[in-house]
């Protein structure tokens, strides 16, 4: 069974369906079987302060994956937050809707949970590639 579970402790205003499923197509996408993944939804000062403790980053970013078990476990457990203030930024120098950029969010943090890195080059250019074929597969536009 694929748990994907939505926290939103700023009650941002979110379509809580679309993010969840979002999140099921590319994990039963990439084979896995079975999850328990939370989407947080924080703000500004929030995923600042976790992008300087576990990366080191003095600013806010839009993802960040803490992934409880490894990529290939057998119930894939592990947590995507993702920069509310971010997304709506993102989204209005991009000229789409602020959902839509959280849906690729969505994306991009789950495949990450599933092993994915874009440290380098090979791997910016998989995950691109990678959430192309998933907004398309969501009947999104590509944004990525």
């Amino acid at each position: 069974m694929l748990r994907v579970s939505v926290a939103n402790p700023y009650e941002f205003p979110l379509e809580f369906q679309s993010l969840k499923d979002a999140a099921r197509a590319v994990l039963a996408g990439e084979g896995v079987g079975a999850c328990k993944v939370t989407l947080a939804f924080v703000d500004n000062p929030h995923i600042h302060r976790l992008n300087k403790q576990f990366l080191n980053h003095d600013e806010p970013t839009d993802v960040l994956t803490f992934p409880y078990t490894e990529p290939r476990a057998k119930v894939l457990e592990g947590e995507v937050v993702i920069g509310h203030a971010v997304a709506q930024e993102y989204a209005a120098d991009r000229g789409h809707d602020t959902n839509l950029e959280l849906l690729l969010y969505v994306v991009h943090g789950c495949l990450h949970l599933c092993g994915y890195t874009d440290t380098d080059a090979a791997g910016a250019r998989a995950m691109r590639a990678k959430e192309r074929q998933y907004l398309t597969q969501l009947g999104l536009p590509d944004i990525s």
